[in-house]
């Protein structure tokens, strides 16, 4: 069974599962789950506790279910907890995970920690057998749209709150850019407010003065910013992974092949066939799923051809060539790309 992040203090005063899963990569948020579901276990009885974290290909599973099955001498109710940081358990590993899944029970809870994963391993029969069998958490990052209303919520659980109109929101906006990408350093810059201004309403003064800038970037944040049309956001993000030393030539690749798929879609919804299908025949899933769906409507197959003409034009500045209009360093052609592909979103016609 899937249950959301915010249902799981609810789901928890109503009694524990036999097993869970908490999957994905927001540091934070996965622990904080696993630490809620530990302290519910420990307030039903379930006073011992074996840990294994699963490292290289030649991890003993059959010690993990010689302990799942052994009786304890000195408590009746265990947990047994699996780490497994690389995401994939092998063919003994998942065989092992489905015999766990299995022995799960009032007496024995399992939890299973896992990375971020794809489409192949959330259909998985070890999969498939741990969500049966108990409850499934998905920890995914905070996207940057709803970030600001994260915050907020754990500035009010902190004890603080937000001063008045627009002073607030763009106290609160100013907090989202500096911890963006970073969710345990914004969780530490809160709590360091509350030490500070302890039951005072958060001001842009206040942030300025009090919050570090900790944010940090990734490809994805530039994807989800630039196909949202927000090209001021776009090339924060492509200036803040240039100071951190991310390659031109992997951003390029990776925004030429989001271009090469809404180019497919499109070319999909032009011979009748519907969204749904044309993103998935694009092998489209996930939230990009999401980003494509709000992109597309913006976008006419003129308009990704000449994106497409763009991207071909960046490779070859990216190998060392030079383009006639373009700049012949790779991060400013990059800039001029996305400045495009943001006209482009805008609904103006491009040059080739």
């Amino acid at each position: 069974m899937q249950l959301r992040l915010d249902d799981l203090d609810t789901h928890l005063a109503k009694g524990l599962r036999a097993l869970y899963v908490v999957h994905g990569d927001e540091t934070l948020l996965a622990n904080e789950a696993l630490d809620a579901i530990r302290a519910a276990a420990r307030r039903e009885g379930f006073d011992e506790r074996q840990v294994f974290t699963v490292a290289g290909n030649h991890f003993d599973w059959s010690g993990v279910l010689g302990e799942s099955a052994a009786l304890s001498l000195f408590a009746s109710r265990r947990i047994v907890e699996l780490r497994i940081p690389g995401g994939k358990p092998g063919k003994e590993g998942g065989e092992a995970l489905q015999k766990l899944a299995s022995q799960a029970g009032p007496e024995l809870l399992i939890l299973v920690s896992l990375p971020r994963l794809d489409r192949t391993q959330q259909t998985s029969a070890w999969f498939t057998a741990l969500d049966a069998a108990g409850v499934s958490l998905k920890a995914d990052p905070i996207e940057r749209r709803a970030l600001p209303a994260w915050l907020a919520g754990r500035a009010r659980r902190a004890g603080l709150s937000l001063a008045e109109g627009a002073d607030g929101q763009q106290a609160l906006s100013l907090l989202a850019e500096r911890v963006e990408g970073n969710l345990l350093a914004a969780q530490q810059e809160i709590e360091k407010l509350a030490l500070l201004h302890p039951g005072q309403a958060l001001t842009v003064a206040t942030i300025e003065s009090a919050v570090t800038d900790v944010a940090r970037f990734e490809a994805t944040q530039l994807a989800e910013a630039l196909w949202a049309g927000d090209v001021a956001r776009s090339l924060r993000l492509l200036d803040g992974l240039e100071a951190e030393g991310e390659a031109a030539v992997r951003l390029h690749w990776l925004l030429a092949d989001d271009v090469r798929a809404l180019r497919r879609v499109k070319r999909a919804q032009a011979q009748g066939k519907p969204l749904p299908i044309a993103l998935r025949e694009a092998r489209v899933w996930g939230l990009k799923e999401k980003w494509f769906e709000r992109a597309l409507p913006r976008l006419s197959l003129g308009h990704l051809d000449a994106l497409l003409v763009g991207a071909h034009k960046l490779d070859g500045i990216c190998k060392g060539l030079r383009e006639p209009d373009w700049p012949s360093e790779p991060w400013a052609a990059l800039r001029q790309w996305l400045l495009q592909i943001g006209e482009a979103l805008g609904g103006k016609r491009l040059r080739a």
